[in-house]
């Protein structure tokens, strides 16, 4: 219906949605702009390798964006280990998503980036469009990448473009 209404893209502004993306993009006609077509544009233009990715736990435990990112792109996306994984889903749904801002959760954040820096990770992505609420590039030390504000950058610019 979207195409039928004069869409020239599809966007779907959610990272974990995106497990839907290669259906959406099959059932039409029209460019999807992938969320993570837009942050592994991001990723190449830094020196990182293995940057860690922070999301819904879906988003992290599930192919769909990890897979997306190593097979189009060769970026070896990281997670967190199992208990990293637990708190930053339960800190996005518990708290993120009904717009609650935690110190305590930023720290937790803060230290599970942390032990992925130890482990190897070198850049870490903002992975759900919450977690820009929480944390900002001025709180770590390597490149961050917001996903929101990529994949919001990366519709403009096809807006603004001659693509059809």
């Amino acid at each position: 219906r979207l195409e039928g209404a004069g869409a020239e893209a599809i966007v779907i502004a959610a990272n974990t949605m995106h497990i839907v993306a290669d259906a959406v993009a099959g059932a039409v006609r029209v460019p999807l702009l992938h969320i993570a077509d837009a942050t592994a544009a991001a990723i190449k233009r830094t020196a990182c390798q293995r940057p860690l990715l922070l999301a819904t736990r879906y988003t992290m435990e599930h192919d769909f964006y990890r897979g997306h990112l190593k097979k189009h792109h060769g970026i070896d996306a990281v997670v967190p280990d199992e208990a990293g994984r637990t708190a930053v889903h339960d800190i996005i749904f518990r708290e993120l998503v009904k717009g609650v801002v935690n110190p305590a959760s930023k720290q937790k954040f803060l230290d599970v980036t942390a032990t992925a820096r130890h482990g190897g990770a070198d850049g870490v992505i903002f992975g759900c469009t919450e977690i820009g609420m929480l944390l900002s590039q001025a709180d770590l030390s390597e490149p961050c990448f917001d996903t929101a504000v990529l994949h919001a950058k990366a519709a403009v610019d096809f807006a603004l473009s001659d693509a059809p």
